[in-house]
């Protein structure tokens, strides 16, 4: 299942009496955020994306399609608006291979490794600032990055009292508000911050509708070399679920149909069962205390608790009794009836990290330890079947958990030592290194009331070494950097495995070879590396499906994502601006075996291809983007933003099937935003016109295939919004 909300005005503190002692203390307060992040003399990929830059975004976008147009960076939604469930793929990593972290604590659910993006809405108001970090990036406390990272940081303090307040309204009956105010630093060093959000909308496909609510606290306080910091973070969401996508062949008659929960009642009418919905709330508290023990340095200890807890409720037609366990195999000479049930689920994380940080002239080491333990529920409930009628007792057989029930239980220690040291004014040598032991056990009965008892108990070791070199002239820097990546499997690979032919699965592993360019003028800036990401036994789906109808993944040999990225910006006067980014990426498989259900002779078709496109893995990906300023006077404050993005073709497989690919696709948007000052504050006016050419096109695909004496196919297609618009208004202070 799927994933609070904080607006704040943030004075520039340099315009403040008093700014570079709370500037100071700022950066105390936010020395675990920093832990994870790349430096200017880091050898690692990366961008920084700061808090006026999120704000800028259309209110109808969740965070990764706030992103999209970073480089490498592909974005959908699957309810075809910014809202709801989003995703998005860096470099053709996808969610599960993208570590992202909150103040320094790991989001990624740890048995799915995924972030559900629903389960957060309004971070983009939320944020003070991200980083995101392409290739296997720095180490961090806890799980490391598998392609990917994305580090997100809501720690700041204001050196005086802020208000906000965005509403904002748009297509799809899609309506946002957001409220938020902090009490700036007090003399006694006590701060406060507070924002609630609340949005809907309807969505773009039937049944994408979104209901969510948001709370987000902050209770601190810094004195001399202390800082003490309680963090509250909830998030409310209800969705409708549309992860099945459309079909091709529904497709090109209607791209805004959605099956899900739809039946034939009674008299032969279609309809469709109102709480299809998923629904799904998070708790996140975290406490910090740092302390610098000198001026050089610093010690910060951070302690998590997450929990969350909700379901998915399905109308379901046509499912077999046996599949849930019933103690009887047909119920009145039937075997199957339509039903409505609840797939349930509830976890806790707990979280301990401790950090030390020393900065001396020119060594900078910091490292630290990480324990976590996540325990992890999942079970059905049975609310009612047409055969049954209403007065059967469903409460009695849900308690009897005749249906399934399993608990995930995963620990984790690790370690990190990094270190950047300058032997020369302009050189700069990086070393990184992480350790992590993970324990995981799966215990219960899964899906369909298979047979096959779920009882796994594994441990991993990991050991993942990063070095690098960065040399500084002036404007222009170069960096070179080598790193390995481990990651253990899913859940899902586990217990599909164990349901399917019990092939071991061993932990994949990347290689990844960066080095790269950056030149910083006055007006222009431009940057390229190059990237080799290696990969050893990917564990991927091949076709074969488990007793409970589950795809299962193995391990294949070897793959890679070779490329080039490319970026500039110029500013050739004070009143324009233009970004541009490109990627020119290869994303293979040496050798890949796809397996066909074979519903003739049983068993599977096998199918051999060779040096394979990945799926899902653009060979190009760009963006152009052009910011105007260009009135002066009254109406100076007015800013005028085009831009572009390209995402060149992809496969729904791993057959580089041309029948199977999502045609390339470019999408512009426009946003246009005035500022009016007011006796008190100011008033903020603006307004978004996304997909400006009304393209029509879908963003990412799945298929299944089976062989019944031809090639039967299946297909999903999540197809994205057309022109759309958006109309935000600010008051702040």
């Amino acid at each position: 299942m799927k994933k609070t909300v904080l607006s704040a005005a943030f004075a520039a503190l340099c315009l403040c009496a008093g700014a570079q002692e709370v500037e100071k203390q700022e950066r105390l307060d936010s020395v675990v955020v920093s832990a994870s992040r790349a430096g200017t003399h880091t050898p690692v990929t990366h961008t920084d994306v700061g808090k006026d830059a999120l704000r800028a975004a259309s209110p109808m976008q969740s965070l990764p399609m706030a992103l999209n147009l970073l480089p490498s960076v592909v974005t959908y939604n699957e309810g075809g608006t910014g809202l709801g469930n989003s995703a998005m793929t860096i470099r053709g990593s996808k969610g599960s291979q993208i570590n992202v972290t909150l103040n320094g604590i790991t989001l990624n659910d740890a048995e799915s490794q995924e972030v559900f993006w629903v389960n957060i809405p309004a971070l983009t108001s939320l944020l003070s600032s991200v980083q995101v970090q392409r290739g296997l990036g720095t180490s961090a406390n806890g799980a490391g990055a598998f392609g990917a990272s994305v580090n997100m940081n809501t720690a700041f303090v204001t050196p005086d009292p802020a208000f906000r307040w965005e509403v904002s309204a748009g297509s799809y009956g899609t309506y946002l508000t957001t409220v938020s105010a902090m009490s700036g630093l007090l003399p006694s060093g006590l701060y406060f911050s507070l924002a609630y959000s609340a949005g809907k909308t309807d969505g773009y496909i039937r049944n994408a509708g979104v209901g969510s609510a948001s709370l987000f606290g902050v209770v601190g306080w810094l004195k001399g070399r202390n800082s003490l910091r309680f963090t509250y973070l909830m998030g409310d969401q209800r969705s409708g679920i549309t992860w099945d996508g459309i079909s091709p062949e529904m497709y090109a008659i209607d791209r805004t149909y959605n099956g899900a929960g739809e039946y034939v009642d009674d008299s032969g009418k279609t309809c469709y069962y109102p709480n299809q919905t998923d629904n799904y709330a998070q708790h996140h508290l975290q406490l910090n205390y740092t302390r610098r023990l000198t001026d050089r340095l610093t010690w910060a200890n951070t302690a998590d608790y997450t929990r969350g807890d909700g379901y998915d409720e399905y109308y379901k037609t046509g499912r077999k009794f046996a599949e849930f366990g019933y103690p009887f195999s047909a119920w009145q000479g039937q075997k199957k009836s339509d039903m409505i049930y609840r797939k349930r689920m509830d976890n806790d994380l707990y979280v301990l990290q401790s950090e030390l940080r020393y900065v001396g002239e020119s060594l900078r080491v910091n490292g630290g330890v990480n324990l976590s333990r996540y325990i992890g529920g999942h079970w059905g409930e049975m609310l009612w079947a047409r055969l049954l009628g209403p007065n059967y007792d469903y409460a009695l057989m849900n308690r009897d958990e005749t249906w399934y029930r399993n608990t995930g239980t995963k620990q984790e220690v690790s370690a990190f030592l990094r270190s950047e040291y300058q032997p020369l004014p302009w050189l700069t040598a990086y070393a990184d290194l992480q350790y992590r032991h993970i324990g995981y056990s799966l215990v219960g009965r899964d899906d369909k009331a298979s047979s096959v008892p779920l009882d796994y108990h594994e441990k991993w070791d990991f050991f993942n070494p990063r070095a690098g070199v960065t040399a500084l002239f002036g404007a222009h820097k170069l960096y070179a950097s080598a790193a390995i990546g481990h990651r253990e499997p899913g859940k899902s690979d586990i217990k599909e495995n164990i349901k399917g032919e019990m092939i071991p699965i061993r932990p994949e592993s990347m290689l990844d070879i960066e080095a790269g360019y950056q030149f910083a003028g006055e007006r222009f800036t431009a940057s390229a590396n190059v990237y080799l990401m290696e990969y050893r036994d990917m564990l991927l789906e091949t076709g074969k499906l488990s007793t409970s109808g589950y795809a299962i993944k193995e391990n294949v040999g070897r793959g890679w994502r070779r490329g080039v990225e490319l970026a500039a910006a110029w500013v050739p006067a004070s009143w324009v601006r233009a970004d541009a980014n490109l990627t020119l990426s290869t994303n293979k498989l040496r050798s890949f075996s796809a397996y066909l259900e074979n519903w003739v002779d049983g068993g599977y078709k096998q199918e051999t291809y060779e040096n394979t496109t990945m799926l899902l893995s653009p060979s190009v990906v760009g963006m152009g983007r052009i910011a105007l300023t260009p009135f002066s006077g009254w109406w100076k404050p007015l800013s005028l933003t085009l831009s572009g993005k390209y995402v060149g073709k992809q496969y729904w497989d791993n057959t580089q099937n041309e029948g199977r690919s999502i045609p390339a696709w470019f999408v512009t948007d426009l946003s246009l935003t005035h500022s009016f000052p007011l006796p008190t504050g100011s008033l903020g006016i603006s307004v978004f016109v996304n997909n400006l050419l009304n393209k029509a096109y879908y963003a990412n695909a799945w298929v299944y295939r089976a062989w019944d004496g031809g090639e039967y196919v299946e297909a999903g297609l999540y197809p994205q919004a057309l022109r759309n618009l958006m109309v935000k208004f600010t008051y702040s202070f």
